[in-house]
């Protein structure tokens, strides 16, 4: 069973809306999708609570009455959105269920000194050889001289850049109906999906 980790340990990346536009896309798919978050807040449920109960079904964790999660009985594929803070144990715990982890970030010194702090904390640990790793830059204005300055960073890195998502209100209003970019007419997020072409890719290699 495929696990895809969407992580980057600063906040506010846009680790959400990556995590619930994949976990969309393979819906649409036609598989069938669990997304979850590792810690026990379970944060990914109140987007889940939204959708509309007609869309290509995308499910929670199952918990038990023992307050063990696991994935619902059939489910084909998982999505995991992690929290703020990845580190230690509940690092070591996604890493080791991990087939591919998307790392997000966004065009500011910020992004990119928490990013190449998480790259290398990664590297440290053996596991993580077997995980195909995928950079994806969230937020991106073309033109623009913080723009210019990621492309560079990322350059450096020995991690494939899988897409560039542009700063666009599309993802905000579809989030806040437990929608994806797949959940509405195409002709409204052309060109967010011609963007997201590479990453698809990716994810069903």
């Amino acid at each position: 069973m495929p696990v895809i980790v969407v992580a980057n340990p600063k906040g506010g990346v846009g680790k959400s809306t990556l995590a619930t536009n994949v976990a969309g896309a393979l819906a649409r798919a036609g598989h069938a999708v669990m997304l979850g978050d590792v810690d026990r807040q379970q944060s990914s449920r109140q987007w889940l609570a939204m959708r509309p109960a007609h869309l290509p079904p995308i499910q929670g964790w199952e918990v038990s009455h023992h307050d063990i999660v696991r994935p619902p009985k059939g489910t084909t594929h998982v999505v995991l959105d992690t929290p703020a803070g990845l580190h230690g144990k509940r690092l070591d715990a996604v890493l080791r269920i991990a087939q591919k982890m998307l790392i997000p970030l966004q065009p500011s010194l910020f992004d990119i000194q928490a990013t190449h702090a998480f790259l290398g904390a990664l590297r440290a640990q053996p596991r993580a050889a077997e995980i195909e790793l995928g950079l994806v830059g969230m937020r991106v204005r073309e033109h623009t001289l913080a723009n210019d300055q990621l492309h560079q960073y990322l350059a450096t890195l020995n991690v494939p850049v899988v897409a560039w998502l542009r700063d666009t209100q599309n993802y905000v209003q579809l989030a806040a109906r437990g929608l994806t970019l797949w959940d509405v007419a195409p002709s409204r997020v052309e060109r967010d999906l011609e963007q997201w072409l590479p990453l698809k890719d990716w994810i069903s290699r």
